[in-house]
């Protein structure tokens, strides 16, 4: 297992939150949005179509449900990669499958050579990359021509009411319950905080096509609560 040393305070903070969480961050995930995370994991891989033979990449991949999810569609050739070491720890112990070991790395350096993956996925950790367009060339890099980058992430509903809703609930009852169960004041803080700024911000479909994709296109789901961005090289 290889970890790169990454210098910003940022990384350090997000990696000691996912570090900290890791043992409930399943159950909280599926109480939290009701279960409705295993839809959008399903949907965001049925709109890239990825095929069996595919060499997958899941970046920031925590405990593994975005990969055991392609898993399921019949994908065989998985890596994932993550900056949490307690997150991948969880995640070799729920699968038998993985090829070699899980990596311990940040999305900005990628030891890996060019060319090589067909896919890269990433779930709901875009925003916790301390350098985005680093990482985005890097997914170029190692993609190979016609390959497919598959980002789902939350951003801020448009619709006036829903957002008003998702405002009292991402503020007030996650991080409430989150501290309960996770036993980390912090780390459902830092969830809506950083949901709102990366969505005031970040444009996943420029900066895709900044990196070297051909194109990129975003999916809404859910009411506009999660994206899903696909960038073909």
């Amino acid at each position: 297992m290889q970890t790169i040393p990454v210098h910003s305070d940022k990384k350090t903070e997000v990696k000691r939150i996912f570090d900290s969480i890791a043992g409930s961050y399943d159950f909280l995930n599926h109480l939290l949005s009701a279960g409705v995370d295993f839809y959008w994991r399903k949907k965001a891989l049925n709109l890239t179509a990825m095929g069996k033979d595919a060499i997958l990449l899941d970046v920031a991949c925590g405990t593994g449900d975005f990969a055991i999810e392609a898993r399921k569609q019949g994908v065989r050739h998985i890596y994932g990669a993550d900056f949490s070491g307690n997150m991948l720890r969880h995640f070799n112990k729920k699968s038998d499958w993985i090829i070699g070991k899980n990596v311990q790395l940040a999305a900005e350096h990628l030891p890996f050579t060019g060319e090589y993956f067909t896919n890269i996925t990433v779930a709901f950790g875009v925003r916790n990359f301390y350098d985005i367009p680093m990482a985005f060339k890097e997914f170029a890099r190692v993609i190979k021509p016609g390959g497919k980058v598959t980002i789902l992430e939350f951003r801020m509903p448009t619709n006036p009411l829903i957002r008003v809703l998702y405002n009292a609930y991402f503020k007030y009852i996650l991080p409430l319950i989150g501290r309960m169960v996770s036993k980390d004041k912090s780390a459902y803080t830092y969830l809506p905080e950083s949901v709102e700024e990366f969505d005031k911000n970040v444009d996943l479909v420029k900066l895709l096509k900044e990196a070297g994709f051909k194109s990129a296109a975003r999916h809404n789901l859910t009411f506009g609560l999660v994206q899903v961005v696909i960038g073909v090289k």
